[in-house]
């Protein structure tokens, strides 16, 4: 059998989601030259068994996130910990998964994917057991740094796995299909179990719930066909200095809000994410098959897509993390009624992620992309007159236009950035565009938890609308920067 690696979308291929509910690509495969697969048991290996075990990983994943936002202020009231704790406890896990989505594609390939699969998943299990039994907020953000670097393994071994159990392209359309309405799903159901476990049994059964899923994935794993294994070679020296990039940036910002600009922390974690940076393009250079080519940000069908997803991003995690604090905190509500209130969000978000193809076929990427930025930025200020005293209903209204901008937007660019490089990069575009998008989703975690906390542990309305400001001008100013960018494009075809 001949697998084949992630690779160029077509139109009409369905595309897939990430946690955040906004949608990536899928890409489709090529084929590549690859070592031999053990021999399986006959009669063992069911296509069905890896497209469940695809969907339940990708699934828990995603539900880990957004119920952990609703159960964040449970977690402090239990651990003790402070905002810049809470900000740790969603960062962790996002900067992990963001940092090692660079080269998870090369270790899964390496190690096969079933083998991949089977490591992350078992990791994520037992760090979420981690995560259940933390008696403070130290050893929670460190779980949740293992559940984060687990998950950015089992993430393209979910759907390596698919594309290799269903060699037909139309079998193979409809598992990925599925494998992407699960992801909406878990968007949708997230917050409400989270809500759900927090009150009836507790926030650590947020956690505990993972084992029986991961437990489940691990038996049918067996059902399913054993792996190639293809030489790739890894990048240690450019993932080590990514990490540290990531998580020193991170620190400066959330240190930086509690503690003051001056605090010694501050300049510290600075230096090392700038001397972090520095090495990381020194490795990059030297590297004979860097996860991240430098080359690539040279192109600007490659780095247009860079800057808007980033602020996509950051614009929607962000604005997830505050309401799930402005319901529960603000707004007094349980944890049960808070997860409902993102129920229509994510209902939007699956109805645009199907939507957004079909437009770009009778459109083009280009409209359907300026049109889902115009939306989202429009959505951040739509959201400034909240205060406590805002009805419910109009609240979820007005997260309608970030549902439908954000999910519009994503396929099509994705789409767009993947015809802007080779086949044999498609990949490695494909995880850096879902790496910088994490990285804009953590940042923005990190800088408007600062905000609202407002220099004490409470939840400061005007904080609140400084960082609907910062995010909607800076979709803003990306909306004018692609608006430029296509217009550039057009002009020699004029000519």
């Amino acid at each position: 059998m001949r697998p084949a690696e992630v690779g160029r979308p077509r139109e009409g291929v369905p595309m897939s989601s990430d946690e955040s509910g906004i949608p990536s690509s899928v890409t489709a495969p090529r084929p590549t030259p690859v070592s031999a697969p053990p021999a399986g048991r006959p009669g063992t290996a069911s296509p069905s068994a890896a497209l469940i075990v695809s969907l339940l990983g990708f699934t828990v994943i995603t539900i880990d996130v957004s119920a952990v936002n609703i159960a964040l202020p449970a977690i402090r009231s239990s651990l003790h910990g402070g905002m810049a704790g809470l900000q740790w406890v969603v960062d962790a896990y996002t900067l992990m998964f963001a940092a090692l989505m660079l080269s998870a594609g090369a270790l899964a390939d390496r190690a096969g994917a079933r083998r991949a699969y089977t490591v992350g998943v078992a990791l994520f299990t037992l760090a979420s057991l981690g995560c259940a039994l933390a008696p403070g907020i130290g050893w929670l953000v460190g779980a949740r740094i293992a559940q984060g670097g687990a998950a950015s393994v089992v993430m393209p071994a979910s759907l390596a796995l698919i594309r290799q159990a269903y060699e037909d392209p139309a079998r193979r359309a409809r598992a990925i299909a599925l494998w992407t309405v699960g992801g909406s799903i878990a968007l949708a159901a997230g917050p409400v179990l989270g809500g759900l476990l927090t009150e009836t049994a507790g926030w650590r059964a947020v956690f505990l719930l993972n084992l029986p899923v991961g437990a489940v994935v691990l038996v049918l794993l067996t059902r399913t066909a054993p792996s190639p294994r293809r030489p790739r070679p890894l990048d240690p020296a450019g993932q080590v200095t990514a990490v540290l990039t990531l998580a020193g940036l991170t620190f400066a910002v959330i240190e930086g809000g509690h503690a003051g600009w001056s605090s010694p922390a501050v300049p510290g974690a600075l230096a090392v994410a700038a001397a972090a940076g520095l090495g990381f393009v020194v490795a990059e250079r030297r590297h004979p098959a860097p996860m991240a080519p430098l080359g690539m940000f040279r192109q600007r069908g490659v780095s247009l897509p860079l800057v808007i997803g980033f602020a996509a991003n950051a614009g929607f995690y962000g604005v997830v993390f505050l309401l799930g604090l402005y319901y529960q905190q603000l707004r007094g509500m349980s944890g049960t009624a808070a997860g409902l209130m993102f129920v229509p969000l994510a209902a939007v978000i699956t109805a645009s992620n199907l939507l957004s193809p079909r437009l770009a076929e009778r459109l083009g990427r280009r409209p359907v992309i300026l049109v889902g930025e115009v939306v989202l930025a429009a959505a951040m200020f739509a959201l400034l007159p909240l205060d406590g005293g805002t009805p419910l209903w109009e609240v979820a209204l007005l997260l309608v236009p970030m549902g439908v901008g954000g999910a519009l937007a994503m396929p099509a660019l994705t789409a767009l950035l993947m015809d802007a490089v080779p086949a044999h990069q498609a990949g490695t575009a494909s995880g850096l565009f879902n790496a910088v998008r994490q990285t804009g989703g953590a940042l923005s975690v990190a800088v408007f938890g600062a905000l609202v906390a407002d220099g004490g542990e409470g939840f400061a309305l005007p904080g609140l609308r400084t960082s609907l400001l910062v995010a909607g001008s800076a979709l803003c100013a990306t909306t004018l920067l692609t608006g430029w960018a296509f217009a550039r494009e057009r002009r020699p075809a004029a000519g």
